[in-house]
């Protein structure tokens, strides 16, 4: 379990470097705009971003 653990994250990291990397204007941008949010809605996107996760995975399986 722990290999495929290491596996997802690395993947994570792989898929979060690619807008940087192609597009580093669009992705500082979209940072400062969400600093702007307040913490709820920060908290809605966190969620409702782990839920679609959650739901992904249990399709999967």
């Amino acid at each position: 379990m722990w290999k495929e653990l290491f596996i997802a994250f690395a993947l994570l990291l792989v898929i979060e470097g690619i807008l940087p990397f192609i597009n580093p204007n669009v992705w500082r941008n979209s940072l400062l705009k969400v600093s702007e949010l307040n913490n709820n809605k920060v908290r809605l996107i966190g969620f409702l971003s782990m839920m679609s996760g959650v739901i992904l995975l249990y399709l999967i399986q």
